[in-house]
């Protein structure tokens, strides 16, 4: 049960991560509202694929806060039709994920309670989601839905490094409480980059629609100040962590653990700062948008691993078991 808990947990992880890249596929195609209610998509369980399908009158019958929807597109309706099924799979697992750990209930009962914290909060991004679509994709509620599938994956990963039978062996770093607070600053500062991108997204959208989707090489100079904030905070990021992993190395084996993983999120940074680069100078590419994103959320899950394995000792031990692994 243990094993399973385990595999199941990691399972589950990975399949978060496809779930916030299909929602970038989601938003960069703009889908969001293909589906103009909730949780059916035009009333039907299996949406249609022709207006054919649907009564004459579907825009005023399914409109959103007062407002008529765009023509019905079988491609969006699918491309977010599709995202919901995802989600439900994902919450399958994360209940699965929470039965499993009860195995763990009398030797450690906090992974027991991150479980069911998963598991709650994943019941909050459905309703989250519901959210989202019955106010027409406002701001707000897409940047919160982002936070939270943060935080969803943040707990999860922390339940599983739980699950370990000891902790992971690691050199000691003389200079550890100086690396926890840079690696706290620059994990502060991925999560509002983020928030910040949100914003440039949405503003983005704004502006595409105003345009009628045209003109797509003005849209980035037409967003003005939020941009450049957004672009210059980025190398801000790039160097706190380019610090972090020079300090990681003189504390730690070249070879080590820390200093390997240190390296990843080093470069998931410069591959973020690229893909955005190349968004403002080949005019927002849609196949590129769901990989900023993607990236953006892998460098978060890599801050927050970094995080449990500098503390291993408050992370991998559990109450009746202490043996080491080496990785």
């Amino acid at each position: 049960m243990q094993q399973a808990f385990r595999r199941f947990g990691f399972i589950t992880v990975v399949a978060v991560y496809l779930l916030i890249l299909v929602g970038a596929i989601v938003r960069s195609t703009g889908s969001g509202m293909g589906c103009p209610d909730w949780p059916k998509c035009f009333g039907r369980w299996i949406p249609p694929t022709h207006v054919s399908q649907l009564p004459p009158n579907y825009k005023t019958i399914f409109k959103v806060q007062g407002k008529e929807i765009a023509d019905f597109d079988p491609f969006k309706t699918w491309m977010e039709y599709l995202n919901r099924l995802l989600g439900v799979f994902i919450g399958i697992l994360v209940f699965i994920t929470f039965l499993l750990s009860a195995s763990y209930f009398r030797r450690d009962r906090m992974i027991f309670y991150l479980s069911l914290a998963v598991l709650v909060l994943t019941g909050f991004q459905g309703w989250l989601g519901s959210v989202v679509v019955a106010t027409n994709l406002a701001p707000l509620m897409i940047t919160l839905h982002m936070l939270t599938a943060l935080l969803i994956v943040s707990v999860l990963i922390y339940a599983v490094a739980r699950a370990h039978t000891g902790y992971i062996a690691i050199e000691s770093i003389p200079e550890k409480s100086k690396i926890n607070t840079i690696l706290l600053i620059g994990l502060l500062m991925g999560v509002l980059q983020i928030a910040l991108g949100t914003q440039v997204r949405e503003a983005v959208d704004r502006i595409a629609q105003q345009m009628h989707y045209l003109g797509r090489e003005t849209w980035i100079e037409q967003i003005g100040l939020p941009f450049y904030i957004h672009r210059t905070y980025s190398l801000l990021i790039l160097a706190v962590h380019a610090y972090l992993a020079w300090l990681l190395r003189r504390n730690a084996s070249h070879r080590g653990t820390l200093v390997f993983w240190s390296q990843i999120l080093t470069g998931l940074i410069a591959g973020e700062i690229l893909t955005g680069a190349a968004m403002a100078y080949l005019a927002i590419p849609a196949v590129l948008q769901p990989v900023h994103l993607l990236l953006a959320t892998l460098m978060f899950g890599i801050q927050f691993w970094l995080a449990l394995l500098l503390n291993r000792e408050r992370v991998f031990r559990t109450a009746n078991s202490y043996s080491s692994v080496v990785v």
